[in-house]
């Protein structure tokens, strides 16, 4: 895109969807070309990211970090407290940095309307301002999100530079991610939670991509980046408290040319929260207070199930009305062949009735039929039964026994990471 495009772009958004003013007064460095935007909220200390990111081999541009302290006008003065004191331990370390091509900018929003405020509002001001600071040069820079307790490999920031620059139609990609599976900052039961939880998150994602749908991606608010023009483009990040990635990145991966970067790791935190309703976190929290059974997911019948009535997308656009009875049901029968109807109105071809049918039937209606399937179909199964099945379907060596979680997971992050299914 061209500087102007840009530029008029840029102003359009930020006129009609920026949370706030300019916070950052300082001018960027002309050879500014990623931003790297973290969320902090109740962080005790940040360095350890920030040297995670500090480590990293040095990209041909410049990169900026916007961390964004924040929390709610109903906060706790402690949760202010916290902020501040991670803030000003940031600032002693960062003045002791001699690198001049990595500069970091502390945005302080302990007020924010309590409706909005958190992870999705503190992501889109820190990206916002982001926004403004490639405004200003004109760029179409990259905007990286990233998260206060994450860490990454050293060539992250090069692997991100190098794959925009080869994937050049990309608005935006998701970027390959590990949890830590052992180690002395958590408890046995931490790291034994997280490997079913990351187990589920890829098992759920190469199901996906075994159906053949077009969003099998993941959706981790920690491992994403995208381009200023698309952001703007697609209006911005939201101001969800919870699942603000999966939103934000359905735009994308709707608008097409979404990528996948597999030549470098975010390792997120696998650490217990309930600052979010719903999430890696919380789902920590309560598997520890006995609430959730993270070793189960969907039944394998159930995507095979999906799969079936997938195969008749074709026959519906040539007007055979007939889908599986679950399917109707999931919809009730006269909105789904409103919807149809509606759909092959406006196609002119199978390609692009699949492309809308798709829009409609996206990744969050995918999921509710999946629910709605192991409510009145097949209810959660044991992962460790599950995802062997998932393997043989795609014919993928695997043991008939002496399989663990364990094992299962370093199968399907080798399977995502060379992009086997």
């Amino acid at each position: 895109m061209e500087d102007k495009k840009v530029v008029s772009l840029i102003d359009r958004y930020l006129e009609r969807h920026a949370f706030s003013n300019q916070l950052i007064d300082e001018k960027p460095s002309s050879k500014l070309g990623q931003i790297v935007i973290i969320p902090a909220f109740e962080e005790d200390s940040l360095i350890a990211t920030l040297e995670s990111l500090y480590a990293c081999e040095k990209p041909k541009c410049a990169l900026e970090v916007i961390v964004v302290f924040n929390a709610s006008e109903h906060s706790e003065t402690s949760s202010i407290t916290i902020n501040q004191k991670a803030r000003l331990e940031l600032e002693k370390w960062y003045s002791s940095l001699s690198q001049a091509w990595f500069k970091i900018h502390t945005i302080e929003q302990n007020n924010l309307p309590a409706k909005h405020a958190g992870v999705g509002l503190a992501r889109k001001i820190g990206m916002d301002e982001a926004v403004r600071r490639f405004l200003q040069l004109g760029r179409d820079g990259l905007l990286i999100c990233f998260d206060a307790d994450s860490r990454c490999h050293q060539n992250y920031l090069t692997a991100i530079e190098q794959h925009f620059e080869i994937q050049v139609n990309t608005p935006a990609c998701s970027i390959y991610f590990e949890h830590p599976t052992a180690g002395k900052d958590f408890d046995s039961e931490v790291y034994e939670g997280i490997v079913a939880y990351e187990l589920h998150l890829r098992y759920y994602k190469q199901a996906l991509a075994f159906v053949q749908l077009p969003y099998a991606f993941h959706t981790v608010g920690s491992s994403m980046a995208v381009k200023t023009s698309a952001y703007c483009k697609q209006g911005g990040m939201n101001k969800r408290k919870a699942g603000e990635d999966f939103y934000f990145l359905q735009k994308f991966i709707k608008s097409g040319n979404f990528t996948e970067l597999n030549s470098s790791t975010v390792i997120p935190s696998p650490r217990p929260s309930h600052r979010v309703p719903f999430g890696t976190g919380r789902s920590i929290a309560e598997m520890q207070q006995n609430k959730r059974q993270l070793d189960e997911s969907y039944a394998w019948e159930n995507v095979l199930l999906l799969k079936e009535v997938l195969q008749d997308v074709g026959k519906w656009y040539t007007g055979q009305f007939q889908a599986h009875p679950l399917f109707e049901e999931f919809y009730g029968r006269e909105k789904w062949l409103s919807s149809i109807e509606q759909i092959r109105a406006n196609s002119t071809s199978l390609e692009s009735f699949r492309k809308r049918f798709f829009n409609w039937f996206d990744a969050f209606q995918c999921l509710k039929f999946m629910h709605f399937l192991r409510d009145t179909n097949a209810t959660q199964k044991p992962l460790i039964e599950e995802v062997p099945k998932l393997l043989r379907a795609n014919g993928l060596m695997i043991k008939e026994k002496h399989e663990s979680l364990y094992s299962l997971l370093m199968r399907l992050r080798e399977i995502d990471q060379k992009g086997l299914i």
